[in-house]
């Protein structure tokens, strides 16, 4: 690692402490032969790794996306969501981290077990109730004296988010967010264990000139079934997933049945425009080819077989001698 990479100054007053007996050079073989310990934090432990943190992110990527595109038409005004950050910590330390009151909205995911939580910041929540209210999305936090009212327009604009969420998954899984709950004091509010492993995606909104951040919780018994789907193996895989037989079938039968132009050949020539414009009926145009050269068959524009000229029950007629190789039709 490059923190590890001593500077030349720092190398000359090593050797100099070690010449002049500041230092001993057999403690530092001993201190470097020691084993050396990591500090691993049990009551924290890291459940997902960093290819499904990785997949995570891609995923709420799109659902920032997404919202950005439905909040700005339905308030009508700048809004900008990125992701900020995905962190992985037990649910205690999430539900300390976040104000003692604020917007939470509880959902489930069917199929999956288990409800994901979102919080939003009282700040965006205000400027959202205020544009969608017909004014100029002031923000003004009073989170505890919520009225039935506000309560119920507040909680309907992210229930209906909750379409876009289902979107920004379908990739990996096919899920029903459905509204469960809707909370402003996270204390009443216990979904898991307090030391269950909790996933939270932290995006930055602005709304106007009001700032915030939306926190979307999911613990980690809701992913624990589809956990290998967030591996960077499953997207590749699922890039190369071959067809079935019967898509097979169906793609030849609907194949089969479309028109294709046939035409052949028989020669080509170069004019002059003086002698296209002098041209009368009756008139001959040599050809380049020869009469007992074969023709070249084309399908639409491409050249694809070569053939000779014939009759069939009284009717001119092609037969098809051989295929033209890859290099033939290019050529042609």
């Amino acid at each position: 690692m490059a923190g590890d990479i001593l500077s030349q100054s720092e190398i000359d007053a090593l050797l100099s402490a070690i010449s002049t007996g500041e230092m001993d050079a057999d403690e530092l073989k001993k201190e470097e032969s020691s084993k050396k310990v990591k500090v691993y934090d049990f009551k924290r432990a890291l459940r997902f790794s960093k290819d499904q943190v990785r997949s995570l992110t891609r995923i709420h990527d799109n659902f920032a996306r997404l919202l950005t595109t439905y909040f700005s038409a339905q308030l009508r005004t700048y809004i900008q969501i990125m992701v900020g950050s995905v962190d992985q910590l037990p649910y205690e330390e999430f539900i300390r981290s976040i104000p003692k009151m604020t917007v939470l909205n509880v959902f489930e995911v069917q199929p999956l077990q288990g409800r994901i939580l979102m919080e939003v910041s009282p700040n965006i929540a205000y400027a959202m109730m205020d544009r969608i209210m017909g004014g100029i999305g002031a923000s003004v936090n009073k989170i505890d004296t919520l009225t039935e009212i506000e309560t119920k327009i507040i909680s309907n604009i992210f229930e209906k988010s909750l379409e876009n969420y289902q979107e920004a998954w379908e990739s990996i899984i096919e899920i029903e967010p459905i509204m469960e709950e809707f909370e402003v004091n996270p204390q009443f509010l216990q979904m898991v264990s307090p030391n269950e492993t909790v996933v939270v995606i932290s995006l930055n909104v602005q709304v106007g000139e009001v700032s915030g951040m939306i926190n979307l919780c999911i613990p980690h018994v809701v992913l624990e079934p589809i956990i290998p789907r967030l591996s960077a193996h499953y997207w590749m895989q699922s890039d190369r997933k071959e067809p079935k037989s019967i898509e097979i079938e169906a793609l030849k039968s609907q194949i089969q049945l479309a028109d294709l132009t046939v035409s052949a050949e028989l020669g080509s020539s170069e004019l002059s425009i003086q002698d296209f414009l002098q041209l009368h009926p009756g008139d001959v145009i040599q050809l380049d080819s020869s009469i007992d050269k074969p023709l070249v068959v084309k399908i639409g524009d491409k050249p694809k077989f070569i053939g000779q000229p014939g009759k069939l029950n009284k009717k001119i007629a092609v037969q098809i001698i051989d295929h033209l190789s890859r290099g033939d039709e290019d050529r042609e």
